[in-house]
């Protein structure tokens, strides 16, 4: 298990005139956001509680202790809200936490080095983990059939035809 700071959501907009917030949660459970205790921005400089209240169209209606009109509601568009690694259950068996697989060498079956796992994305067809260098690979069994957090390596097979033959990745 990695240390540090887990994302668990994005604050959208404001919502009515009474300082309430749409938060994008990205926990399993959208309601979970605000369930792991205070919430902190990026500098982890500064926490937040928050109450989520309903969850619908993709986005968690919240409270957050201290917000109490639009105006202070709208300066918090755009703020990443994190948790403590820590305050997080375990994961179960084939589950992880992607911020434990940011930063480990993703490493082809063949022993070619991708490079290192920098990110995930969801365009809207499926999770896609971005490695160092620029390469996308779809975050499924087949293209990444192994993941040993224990050992430090994410193992990957990426579908044929993803980089044009000859090209090779950068560091």
């Amino acid at each position: 298990m990695s240390k540090g700071r887990v994302l668990l959501g994005v604050i959208a907009a404001p919502h009515g005139v009474r300082g309430l917030v749409r938060i994008k949660s990205f926990t399993g459970d959208p309601m979970a956001v605000g369930a792991y205790g205070p919430l902190s921005d990026e500098t982890g400089k500064k926490e937040y509680r928050v109450e989520a209240l309903s969850a619908a169209r993709g986005t968690v209606l919240a409270r957050i202790e201290g917000i109490a009109d639009r105006t202070a509601a709208e300066a918090l568009r755009g703020l990443r809200l994190y948790v403590e690694r820590g305050a997080l259950p375990e994961a179960g068996e084939r589950e992880w936490y992607e911020a434990d697989l940011i930063g480990l060498p993703a490493i082809g079956r063949d022993g070619r080095d991708w490079g290192k796992v920098i990110a995930f994305h969801d365009f809207g067809a499926g999770p896609v983990m971005e490695v160092s260098g620029g390469v996308m690979l779809p975050f499924t069994d087949e293209a990444v059939p192994e993941i040993d957090i224990e050992g430090g390596k994410v193992v990957v097979d990426p579908p044929a035809g993803l980089l044009v033959e000859g090209e090779t990745k950068e560091a």
